[in-house]
């Protein structure tokens, strides 16, 4: 099952479409279908692909890249490196996905179709603070191009666009590239970042955001030539909306020629949200003639809107309960790092049943690649699950967590005297170990069922039941986001640094149902 979906049921939607941290979007028609991936940094696996056939119901489908590469640089957690804001294309009958990753390169996979097989990464570009890149597969000349932004925190560089002609089947560049929209010389525009590359009515576009994640706007760039110059024009910023930060997005034309654009918003704990704006074109009346992009309610984003004119879909949003059946998980969860075998195991039955794995970090669940992870639901909900800790080893634990520059978590601790207790830990953003949210108290059975219910604000509020009835625990805890990560929910089984196998947990009937 999953959350409601944005569909009213009524002819209209709204936003946001996609309510959870499906990061700097990017968005493809094929055909009568519509796909989507997003950043997913650190977490493997990555590059998330979503399909829909009206723009506003969407399902997971898959993931693009089963592990980060270079492998051995992801075996531990990196939350805000590895994948940001991919593209993704559609060419030669191949699906593409180029993105950069802002310590080694600009990389690329691809794959006949959207649930693969898909290659292993291709590295199109080495290079420190590359970052967003985008290639055009030009029709009207058959010569392809990139375009990327830079990350100041790796090359000193930002606020610039650099474009390259690329070779024709995304192997490599054929120039050493040059800068074809340099930020600094146009007057207020800062953190110019996220191009997406068209080739429309004559004119290479590129569409960016700048203005910074919390704050900015959507800019769109146009050119006779790919390399410039380019004129620029804000299509779309917060007015007086709510909606904060709207940009960083895709264009798509459905197949009966309506004009929509994606983009998020960046809503702390929650991560950045998807929207759905419409789109349309407008002569400008300028002595350069041709039309510029109309997004949102004349530039300003939409609440409310009627849908794309497209086939009617049944209600359906991205999964979240899971049964694990056969101790399988679903799409919906990630490691917070490239994963090893024998983190879980597959079993006849249903439950998740995740290894106690040894660490000497067992003090601190930011630490650990083996969370497994799904994105925090952005409105107000309640998550719970059960929990069986079968492992004998002293200090062996597992529970349910809300994981991001702080965290929270409850579950079930093994005892040096042989017993399980119900324990409720936290850390705040600058420590270092976690501590005591709650005092402990006995878990007879081995068993208890955990929930963490979400509020205002990312306001969290933990309960559980071990047998008598169900309980709260400790104060409110407000989940926090990483750097560029929202918050997210977390399933974990630990046993301190030793030797030998250490038993392991399962969780059983994951749930995430809509708050009362």
């Amino acid at each position: 099952m999953a959350l409601p979906s944005a569909d009213l049921g009524d002819g209209t939607y709204r936003n946001p479409v996609l309510d959870a941290d499906w990061s700097d979007p990017d968005i493809l028609r094929v055909g009568g279908d519509f796909y989507l991936t997003a950043s997913s940094f650190g977490r493997a696996p990555g590059l998330p692909l979503l399909h829909s056939r009206d723009l506003v119901n969407w399902t997971l489908v898959g993931h693009a890249l089963p592990r980060l590469e270079p492998a051995a640089g992801f075996r531990t957690p990196r939350h805000d490196c590895g994948v940001w804001a991919p593209s993704l294309r559609h060419h030669d009958d191949r699906f593409w996905i180029f993105w950069g990753d802002p310590d080694h390169g600009v990389f690329q996979v691809n794959a006949p179709e959207i649930r693969g097989p898909w290659t292993r990464p291709h590295l199109v570009k080495e290079g420190k603070g590359l970052i967003d890149a985008c290639p055009l597969w030009d029709e009207e000349t058959g010569q392809a191009y990139l375009v990327h932004a830079w990350a100041k925190s790796r090359s000193g560089i930002r606020n610039r666009l650099t474009g390259h002609r690329m070779r024709p089947d995304g192997t490599g560049l054929l120039d050493e590239g040059k800068v074809v929209v340099d930020a600094d010389r146009i007057p207020g525009w800062f953190t110019l970042e996220g191009p997406k590359l068209y080739r429309h009515d004559g004119w290479f576009w590129i569409f960016a955001p700048a203005g910074g994640v919390e704050t900015g706007w959507q800019g769109v760039f146009r050119s006779r030539g790919f390399f410039g110059p380019y004129e620029e024009r804000v299509v779309l910023e917060q007015g007086d909306t709510d909606v904060n930060g709207p940009h960083q997005g895709g264009w798509v034309r459905t197949g009966g020629g309506e004009d929509w654009f994606v983009h998020f918003q960046q809503r702390g704990p929650y991560g950045r949200v998807v929207h759905l704006q419409p789109m349309r074109w407008e002569e400008d009346g300028t002595p350069a003639g041709g039309a510029w992009p109309v997004i949102g309610d004349r530039g300003a984003p939409v609440e409310v809107h009627r849908k794309p004119a497209l086939p009617p879909q049944p209600p359906s949003a991205p999964a979240t309960d899971d049964d694990f059946p056969g101790g399988r998980f679903g799409r919906q969860w990630q490691w917070t790092a490239n994963p090893q075998d024998g983190w879980a195991t597959q079993h006849s039955g249903d439950g998740l049943r995740l290894s106690c794995v040894r660490t000497a970090d067992a003090h601190d669940l930011r630490r650990l690649p083996h969370v497994l992870t799904q994105r925090l639901p952005g409105g107000a909900t309640c998550v719970e699950v059960g929990l069986r800790l079968d492992s004998e080893e002293p200090g062996a634990r597992a529970g349910l967590a809300v994981l991001g520059d702080a965290f929270g978590w409850i579950g079930l601790q093994r005892e040096a005297d042989g017993s399980v207790r119900l324990v409720h830990r936290f850390a705040e953003s600058a420590a270092e170990y976690e501590r005591d949210a709650a005092h402990s108290r006995a878990a007879p059975d081995g068993r208890a069922r955990l929930w963490i219910e979400i509020g205002a604000g990312a306001r969290c509020r933990f309960s559980y039941d071990v047998g008598d009835g169900r309980e709260s625990s400790g104060q409110v805890f407000a989940a926090t986001p990483w750097r560029w990560v929202g918050a997210l929910l977390g399933l974990f089984a630990l046993a301190p640094a030793g030797a030998g196998h250490a038993g392991a947990a399962t969780f059983t009937q994951f749930r995430v149902t809509e708050a009362p």
